[in-house]
C-alpha cells in the first residue's frame, strides 16, 4: 500500500517508521535538533511549500528520509490517503508510458 502525503508524492507505507504532527512534536529541543541536523544532511523533502502540518519518517535500504507535508498526521495515520495514493500512482505511470519511460 501507499501513502500519499500531498502534491504528486507517495511512499510505500511499508518503509513508514512514523508519522508526526508538526506543531506537537517541534516543541522538543530533541526533535528541532533532529530535523535540523536530517535538513544539513540532505534528508529533508519538503513535499509542498504550504504550510507544514506533519512530518514522515522513513527508512528504506538502512538510509531513512524525512518527508515535511502539509497532510495532517490525524489524515495520513487514518489510511483516508489510500486512494488519493493509487490516483498519482496511476497520473506517473501514464506519464512515463506516454514518455516511454518504463
Amino acid at each position: 500500500m501507499y501513502l500519499f502525503l500531498g502534491r504528486d508524492t507517495v511512499v510505500d507505507s511499508r518503509t513508514v517508521m512514523g508519522i508526526f504532527d508538526f506543531d506537537s512534536t517541534s516543541v522538543s529541543r530533541i526533535t528541532r535538533e533532529f530535523l535540523s541536523g536530517a535538513g544539513q544532511k540532505h534528508r529533508v523533502v519538503n513535499v509542498s511549500y504550504e504550510l507544514p502540518k506533519s512530518f514522515v519518517l522513513c527508512c528504506q535500504n538502512q538510509e531513512f528520509q524525512l518527508y515535511i507535508s502539509p497532510v495532517s498526521a490525524q489524515t495520513l495515520k487514518s489510511g483516508r490517503c489510500g486512494r488519493q495514493a493509487s490516483m498519482v500512482m496511476e497520473e506517473q505511470y501514464e506519464r512515463r508510458k506516454k514518455s516511454g519511460v518504463r
